[in-house]
């Protein structure tokens, strides 16, 4: 199995997966199911997400940012209990690569039926700021609604029944990233805005504000990800691999560094946190890799424990420790693959 040598991002007009035809909706969905065949990556406009929602999560995200460091450092997301807040500078670092060079503030799933038993699911930390939790919480909601929509079509594109994925999204383990590069006067140094990585879950709806974003082809060639109005990036994550037994393909991405103040807004849809990720029954094989069933909620947490220096430093102090059968980071997708040709 490898990447096809594309050299541009499908763009894709989903608003027929709201249609009433099931005919219509299946047309869309098989033009997503080439994308995500392909390439691993799209564009789509007709999502339904309005500009002031968007206008919302931007102005939030400026006036989180502009706050001074010691501020921001009062959300500090090791100090949560679900991995939500705000991410400093240098706190991420993924397989192989340095420190990235961006700060973000992490909202996840805000879990309060019950008691919280899941690292990753629970009530959010929220900054000081009604503004903020109004404005941000309901793209979020928006936005995860978008997602289920785009489940939907991911099921058809496999010759799956359309709801096959409602019944594990429930109280999913997704989150919403709002990710602030800095203006960097010295955009030519080698050090990415991030680095080189697949997204561990199923897929990512991302918002960006500017370029930067490059996709890795089959190649090996860095292709950049165009801005376009109205647009979101959508990109197949791990855990979707998986579960398509390999016809859907994470691809390996980064940002590179740009002379200008850049935020992007990812939200990573994932699968309840107890849901056994393996190919999905009657799916054949695409290629001849094998995958081994993981847990959704045990995989993220893992793969998370290995890229944020708080949780890395629990674990070299023995206060915390990975779940049994943890994966190592690039355990699926393009990096996985290019480590072991």
């Amino acid at each position: 199995m490898a990447h096809t040598h594309f050299r541009s991002i499908p763009l894709i007009d989903i608003s027929g997966l709201y249609d009433d035809s099931l005919v219509e909706r299946q047309r869309v969905a098989d033009e997503l199911g080439r994308a995500a065949h392909d390439v691993g990556f799209l564009q789509i406009t007709g999502h339904g997400i309005s500009r002031s929602l968007r206008d919302g999560l931007i102005r939030q995200a400026r006036r989180f940012f502009e706050r001074p460091l010691h501020e921001k450092m009062r959300f500090y997301i090791g100090q949560s209990s679900n991995h939500s807040g705000y991410v400093p500078e240098g706190e991420e670092q993924f397989a192989g690569g340095g420190k990235d060079l961006k700060e973000a503030y992490d909202v996840n799933y805000n879990y309060t039926e019950a008691a919280q038993i899941y690292p990753l699911l629970g009530p959010t930390q929220w900054p000081d700021s009604a503004d903020f939790r109004l404005e941000v919480g309901a793209y979020y909601r928006a936005a995860l609604a978008l997602g289920d929509t785009l489940f939907r079509g991911f099921a058809l594109a496999l010759g799956l029944a359309e709801e096959t994925f409602a019944k594990i999204t429930r109280h999913p383990t997704s989150q919403l990233r709002l990710i602030h590069y800095p203006l960097d006067p010295d955009p030519v140094a080698d050090r990415p805005g991030i680095g080189a990585h697949t997204d561990y879950e199923c897929f990512t709806i991302l918002l960006p504000t500017a370029e930067g974003l490059q996709v890795l082809n089959g190649n090996g060639q860095w292709i950049d990800v165009p801005l376009v109005e109205d647009a979101f990036v959508i990109n197949i994550g791990d855990m979707l691999e998986v579960l398509s037994n390999g016809h859907f393909v994470a691809t390996s991405h980064r940002v590179r560094k740009v002379s200008e103040e850049r935020f992007a807004f990812p939200l990573f849809c994932a699968c309840d946190y107890t849901t056994r990720i393996a190919p999905i029954a009657g799916l054949p094989p695409r290629g001849e890799r094998r995958y081994e069933p993981i847990n959704c909620g045990d995989h993220l947490f893992a793969q998370t424990a290995q890229t944020f220096r708080y949780l890395r430093e629990r674990l070299e102090d023995g206060s915390l420790q990975l779940p049994d059968g943890a994966a190592g980071l690039s355990s699926f997708g393009h990096g996985y693959r290019a480590e072991k040709a």
